[in-house]
Formats: C-alpha cells, structure tokens, sequence
C-alpha cells in the first residue's frame, strides 16, 4: 500500500540536511570558490533559495553544480528518494508516492546508485577466515525494446543448465564474507571461471587468509597461488556434505554458510524490482553490500549518493 508522506515533511528541515550533505565545507560560489559575500537573489522556490555571489556575480543555488543539478522538486521529495534507494524501495512505487515520471526518477536513481558503486569499499577483508561463493542471479535486458518477439527483454532464464554467465543473462555474483567481521564483498562478473573468481577472491581477502569454497573448479586457483589456504567442501552427489571437521575437534568449521545466508538477503532485496537489468545488476548489489556492512544510514553513505567522495578513501 502507497503512503505518500511528502506534504507531511518538514521541507526546512530537509533542505537543511541536504546542504549539509551537498557542500560539508559550507556553501561556496561554484565558480569562484568565494564562501563569502553571498546574498539571496530570489526566493520563489523557498527555502531552495537562489544566492548572487558578489565577487564574481554568479547565481546559483545549493543543488547547482551537483548530482541534484537542474531538479525541481522539494527537499522533502528529495530526501525520500534517498531513503527509496537505501531501503530499496521498488522505483514504481517511489514514482507514485511522489507523483512524478518513473522514468526521469529511474534516471536520477540510476546516477545515485552509480556514485554508491563508484565509492564502494574494495579494501580486502581483514579476517582471518572468510567463505567464497557465487550466486547465480536471472538479470536480462529489462528497459530494452526488442523488435524479434524470440528475443524479449525480459528472457528468463531458469530453464538454462550450467552456470549462469553475463551472455546468457544470469550473470554471476562473486561473494566473499569475513568469519568475525561479517562484512561481504560483492561483484557482478562475467563468468564464474577460475581467472574471474581467483582474480575476485585475491584482492577480497588478506595474504594467508583461510578461504573456503565449494567443490567449484573455479576456485582451483584460491590455494597455493595466492598465498592462501584453501578448505573446500562438496556439496554435489548423493553422499554431499555442507560442513566439515577438518582438524578433529568437534567444530565443522569448514563451511559456506555464512555466505550461503547472505544470498539469501541479497535475492530479498532484489526480489521487489521484478527483475534488474543485466547492466544495472551491479549497482543494485553495490547498494545491498552498502546496506549489509554499515547496517545504518550515516551522513558519509547519503552524501556518496549524492557524488560526494567518503572521507575515507577506498581502494579502487
């Protein structure tokens, strides 16, 4: 059920909270950089006021020059479609809230999740043990025209065998998840290979970390390779096993598990958007990864989806 609360906020308050996100050093003339000597030029779009800078005669506002350049709608419209985006509210259902075109609110979605993507924390898990896994998601060409009706946009793709790829629209989602930090590193890849995944899972974890996989081949390249000690189970055939006591003390330490629950919050999440399209994917698992590691929304996450670079600076 729709609740449209956009009249219910305090517009003020909003605008407030997005100039503090936007321009954390203060609001400076976009052209000369000046933070003083500005005066209010017009008000007809209070309390989005439009500033004169006196040392260069520029006028602008606080959105100007930004990734909410050019847009017209309230504070209080904007700061909900920030919070659709980090709840992963469905855009149909965003659009109709707030009465406005689906397709330019998939648009400015679309850049916000791009600047998540691009600010993602890269840097390799610290933990001393982590588990490895691939999830297999159906993600075809949703938003495409196709004039051959034996091609449409919206293939699925359940009835394929083997591994998913990027060709065969179920693109490949390369997990890695820490034992004590609990946090995951996700990536959509092309193919679930052992160049892709040993490749993925290298820079994911430290040198000597203990990683374990499945029977995959596609991790053959985990172990020695990579500096890195590699523990599988085998969970194919009718003698499979999910959990293994390697070094006989009564803890089946050896698992996928942890990374197996994480699928499973990953596939809720993208479960209410009726399908992604494949070249989008990887923004929606970047903002699901987002979510996973910081569990609450702080000022660093929202100003990242405004393209304000995080002071922390990950690795790329």
């Amino acid at each position: 059920m729709d609740f449209p609360i956009s009249d219910l906020m305090d517009q003020d308050a909003c605008y407030a909270k997005l100039v503090a996100l936007l321009h954390p050093g203060g609001l400076a003339c976009p052209a000369c950089q000046a933070p003083d000597r500005l005066r209010v030029h017009r008000r007809h779009r209070a309390p989005v006021l439009d500033h004169r800078c006196l040392h260069c005669g520029r006028v602008f506002n606080a959105f100007t020059g930004t990734a909410l350049a050019g847009t017209h709608r309230r504070p209080a419209e904007v700061m909900l479609i920030l919070r659709g985006c980090a709840q992963g509210v469905p855009t149909a259902q965003l659009a109709r809230e707030l009465g406005c075109d689906r397709k330019h609110l998939l648009e400015l979605r679309r850049r916000m999740q791009g600047n998540a993507e691009r600010w993602l924390d890269r840097n390799p898990l610290g933990d001393r043990v982590v588990e490895a896994d691939e999830m297999y998601q159906n993600a075809g060409e949703k938003g495409r025209e196709h004039d051959d009706p034996d091609d449409p946009p919206r293939r699925r793709a359940n009835g394929r065998r083997g591994h998913g790829t990027f060709g065969n629209d179920r693109p490949p989602v390369a997990g890695v998840v820490g034992r004590d930090s609990g946090e995951v590193r996700l990536e959509v890849v092309d193919s679930s290979g052992s160049a892709e995944l040993g490749e993925f899972v290298g820079r994911s974890c430290l040198s000597g970390a203990t990683v374990n996989t499945d029977e995959w081949c596609g991790y053959s390249r985990v172990g020695g390779r990579h500096d890195r000690i590699h523990a599988t189970v085998d969970r194919s055939g009718p003698r499979s096993t999910y959990a293994i006591d390697a070094d006989g003390d009564g803890v089946r330490e050896v698992h996928c598990n942890t990374m197996e629950g994480t699928w499973t919050g990953l596939r809720n999440y993208l479960r209410p958007f009726r399908g992604v399209s494949k070249w989008c994917e990887s923004q929606y698992v970047a903002m699901f990864q987002w979510g996973h590691n910081i569990k609450a929304v702080t000022d660093e996450f929202l100003g990242g989806l405004l393209g304000i670079r995080p002071h922390t600076v990950f690795a790329s």
